[in-house]
């Protein structure tokens, strides 16, 4: 899991070091309410959350799985939510640093990360918005956001999405269906994934 998220986490670097992010950065995205530098940043954040998490102090809570880490945030899929002002708020946050540090900052983050993660221990375990994860199943959570992330900033370029490693969506699709199936039951996300006209409206949106 720590070589997959490396590996996807440079393809991710990769990308923010486009010319054409730094071009279109206080352009519009693909997303409504990001300008193409604060999705950047966002993007981003994938890459120095998990540094500033290790750094972090760590509750006694017991460690919950990156489905469940998903499944407990309130207004995901709402935009006004409190959640996703959030999000943005320190998104533009790193934005509003420029492209050039920003992509020097996540270079620099990764580059540690890279000599850091092999060393940590199997049981080494991060704090992340109040809940305890074991850093492997954390790093799933940062799969789903790289790969999402990056194919909405390819988008939003007219570039190609990044589509490797194709490991990473397989974790990530692995991991948005067991949200789906946390929050709706196995049942209705068979029949989604199965049955046109039995299918409940949105249940494989999680995000």
């Amino acid at each position: 899991m720590r070589a997959l998220y490396l590996d996807t986490a440079a393809v991710a670097v990769q990308l923010l070091g486009d010319a054409a992010v730094e071009r279109a950065w206080g352009g519009v995205s693909v997303l409504p309410d990001f300008e193409v530098g604060g999705l950047a940043a966002h993007l981003a954040r994938s890459v120095l959350q998990v540094e500033w998490y290790l750094d972090a102090e760590i509750g006694d809570a017991e460690p919950i799985t990156a489905p469940e880490y998903y499944a407990g945030l309130l207004g995901v899929t709402e935009p006004d939510s409190a959640l996703n002002r959030g999000v943005r708020q320190r998104a533009e946050e790193v934005a509003a640093e420029g492209h050039a540090a920003v992509l020097g900052r996540t270079l620099a983050a990764l580059g540690r990360l890279q000599a850091r993660l092999p060393a940590e221990a199997g049981d080494r375990r991060v704090e992340a918005l109040g809940r305890v994860l074991l850093l492997d199943e954390y790093l799933k959570t940062r799969l789903v956001e790289l790969t999402v992330h990056m194919d909405d900033l390819a988008l939003s370029l007219g570039l190609p999405t990044p589509v490797h490693p194709e490991a990473a969506f397989a974790v990530s699709i692995e991991t948005l269906v067991s949200v789906a199936t946390l929050r709706s039951g196995p049942l209705v996300v068979l029949r989604a994934l199965s049955r046109a006209e039995r299918q409940a409206s949105d249940v494989l949106r999680v995000l």
